[in-house]
């Protein structure tokens, strides 16, 4: 992860948030050592409990995730949710995914928590809502087709939580024309265009979007 926001700060943040749990912080020095540097992918322990006070504020009792990865943000926001609460997330990634449920088992949420293997455009179509809180970190190149989705399924008052929308501060360098800048600066120019929802950037990590309906 790039230093966005100046030479130590996020460190310096992250010292100053309450800890996560031990099989978290297990969890994330398993998915850091994953080779082809997949560990970027982490949400981490700033953007983790950053998700599982927002899960705990909105009162959420149904979590919907779409892009799981080895299960770190949703353990995190599955510590938000009431003994009733219920958290569905969705990863294509076999091997992700086997990480993922090894400590999902070993956690106290493993009842609570299910994982939908597939591409999520696909899983999407076959969920029921309503959801209170939707936490989108999956390829970028499909963030408004995962936003639309969402927002169909979205309860009224719900909360999405777009992740990543920053993108290392490539968004602002007119000189990055790579798939993913370009995907992530059409999305937030739609978002912030869109009449149906407000919307607030975050200054977490690489980014991290607050999109509330209108209702």
């Amino acid at each position: 992860m790039v230093d966005v926001f100046g030479p130590g700060i996020e460190a310096y943040a992250e010292r100053h948030t309450s800890a996560p749990p031990q099989y978290l912080v297990a969890l994330e020095a398993e998915s850091r050592a994953l080779s082809d540097d997949r560990g970027r992918f982490l949400t981490g322990p700033l953007e983790g409990r950053f998700l599982k006070m927002l899960v705990q504020m909105l009162g959420a009792k149904r979590v919907l995730e779409i892009g799981c990865f080895t299960g770190y943000s949703a353990l995190c926001m599955a510590e938000g949710l009431p003994r009733d609460g219920s958290l569905v997330t969705c990863e294509i990634d076999e091997e992700h995914a086997a990480i993922a449920r090894r400590y999902i088992a070993g956690s106290p949420f493993a009842a609570q928590i299910e994982i939908r293997m597939g591409a999520a455009v696909e899983t999407l179509v076959t969920l029921a809502g309503p959801f209170d809180f939707v936490f989108i970190d999956a390829d970028k190149e499909n963030y408004l087709l995962y936003f639309e989705a969402s927002l169909a399924l979205l309860a009224a008052g719900g909360v999405i939580a777009v992740d990543n929308t920053l993108w290392y501060g490539r968004p602002l360098d007119v000189e990055r024309q790579d798939v993913d800048t370009r995907a992530m600066r059409a999305f937030n120019a739609h978002i912030v265009a869109d009449a149906r929802v407000e919307c607030v950037v975050l200054t977490v990590r690489d980014g991290l979007t607050l999109v509330r309906r209108k209702d």
